[in-house]
């Protein structure tokens, strides 16, 4: 399988490693023609018709126009990475840090206790990065910043960033232009690398491990295994090709990060464990809650989530496709005792597979399992691309304020002339474009291997049950609706997308593949 994984995988990679090769060539040429990277707006050279092979539906509009943007900056939190932000609880989280008083009522017109006391505060925390290895010539800091709910405008706003390296210097929007610049491109380019990684022990690493159990424990004719094999399409070619080319010491990612391979590594033995493998914990609805970000009891509604409000209507497409595939086996609770396959998949996967937070076995539930079948369906055809295939170089590797590396450490003090000594220089810069462009797979709705088709195959409708095919049906017309009405998002009158200054399509089913493609 593995094999088979392999080859599938590299075929599809031939083309688009040609393309980026060329289409990189070719923005090298104009940059040079046009002077070189002088300023920020230059880094907009590269864009600008450069990757039209690669990256067909261009960059997100707004990324480059607004990109100095600070509520650009803090939606980013709630669509292109939605895995690190929370809301602080009033009583339970204590605050990270502390910040002038005068500098916050400035702000945000209120004391930071008040908005820690009324829901209306937020946080990330890359902080634990200042302790990875970094690679020669590259600098990273480990930033962590507040967010918060302004109570006039009604919109999530950034607040302060710390560096918690160096000096340790706590950025606000207040300080020069050059100085808050740079900051939000520091943990930017914490908040990539967070992207890259989180998405493998999340999403990837979660979902072999349940498919593994199944091989284990299932014949290749049960129906359960026949929609986890639909599910797990190359999957088992990215650990072989990234241990080759992508995080091998010195390959691509240690090329193109600060952050070496060696903290990848340690990031995911970090996180695993406690976030990114816990199963049931990471249930869409649930996770977000647990976050603070919808159905909060101690603070206000988000007015805009783009995130949630996409992916809601994604999941609950899919639940309802796997709900009838389940039903059309199990109509009845008491049928599941009777799969003796069944039941030795989950003491597989709470046992030896150590699946964390599995529900537990003996599943009694059909319910139960169709959460787990909506899960995996979800971590592989939509939670990835957010985080991964076309999502980083449209939207959260888009250059100037989101690089992958620093070339010149953080400053001890404030007062920068020009931060384009941080940022990649022209050569640098086409590497992480090129290696983004790479993660992006154009060629998924050509090939009708897009999220609308993910059922769509005759293994798993045309097994006798009319039903099975009826539901094939209905997703996949629901998913082209809900593509339709992604695909006619578009700036309102104030110049926002779902309150946003960009426009996302990160989840658009007729783009992203259905499976684990990078």
């Amino acid at each position: 399988m593995a094999q088979q994984h392999q080859g599938q995988w590299y075929n599809d990679a031939a083309w688009l490693t040609k393309t980026v090769n060329e289409e990189a060539e070719a923005a090298m040429l104009a940059i040079t023609q046009a002077g070189g990277i002088r300023n920020l707006s230059d880094y907009g050279i590269l864009y600008q018709g450069q990757w039209a092979g690669s990256v067909p539906d261009g960059i997100s509009r707004g990324e480059l126009s607004n990109f100095t943007s600070d509520l650009l900056f803090a939606m980013e939190r709630l669509s292109t990475n939605p895995y690190t932000i929370r809301r602080l609880h009033p009583t339970v989280d204590l605050l990270p840090f502390d910040l002038d008083v005068e500098v916050v009522e400035a702000i945000t017109g209120t004391r930071l206790s008040t908005l820690h006391r009324t829901g209306r505060l937020f946080h990330v925390d890359h902080s634990y990065q200042k302790d990875y290895e970094v690679g020669p010539g590259k600098y990273a800091a480990g930033c962590e910043a507040y967010f918060f709910l302004d109570a006039e405008s009604d919109q999530l706003l950034p607040l302060a960033i710390k560096t918690n390296v160096g000096a340790d210097l706590i950025y606000t929007p207040l300080d020069e232009e050059n100085d808050w610049l740079l900051a939000k491109a520091m943990f930017n380019q914490n908040d990539l690398f967070h992207g890259q990684i989180f998405h493998l022990a999340n999403s990837h690493a979660v979902a072999e491990i349940v498919h593994l159990a199944a091989l284990r424990t299932m014949s290749t004719h049960h129906p359960i295994l026949a929609l986890l094999d639909r599910l797990m399409y190359q999957a088992y070619a990215i650990r072989p090709v990234g241990e080759t080319v992508l995080f091998n010491p010195g390959g691509f990612f240690d090329q193109t990060f600060a952050i070496t391979n060696r903290g990848v590594r340690e990031f995911a033995t970090r996180f695993y464990p406690k976030v990114a493998g816990l199963f049931r914990s990471n249930y869409f609805e649930t996770d977000l809650q647990r976050r603070g970000l919808i159905h909060s009891t101690y603070g206000p509604k988000l007015p805009s989530f783009p995130f949630y409000e996409d992916g809601k209507r994604i999941i609950s497409v899919m639940r309802q496709y796997v709900k009838s595939y389940v039903h059309a086996y199990y109509e009845q609770d008491r049928i599941l005792a009777l799969d003796d396959e069944l039941q030795a998949w989950m003491e597989e996967a709470i046992g030896p597979a150590m699946v964390l937070d599995f529900p537990a076995a003996p599943i009694q539930n059909v319910d139960t399992l169709v959460d787990i079948l909506t899960h995996i369906a979800w971590l592989c055809g939509a939670s990835h691309h957010v985080l991964n295939s076309g999502g980083p170089v449209a939207t959260s590797g888009v250059l100037p304020l989101h690089p992958a590396a620093l070339y010149a450490p953080p400053p001890v003090k404030k007062g920068v002339q020009s931060i384009l000594p941080f940022l990649p220089n022209e050569r640098k810069a086409i590497e992480q474009i090129a290696l983004l462009a790479r993660f992006n797979r154009p060629q998924a709705a050509q090939k009708n291997e897009t999220l609308l088709h993910m059922f769509d195959h005759s293994f798993l409708y045309e097994r006798g049950r009319e039903d099975v095919a009826f539901a094939n049906e209905r997703f996949m017309t629901e998913m082209r609706s809900i593509s339709d009405e992604i695909n006619q998002k578009s700036f309102d009158e104030k110049g926002l997308c779902q309150g946003m200054p960009f426009v996302w399509r990160g989840m658009d089913p007729a783009q992203i593949p259905f499976f684990l493609s990078v």
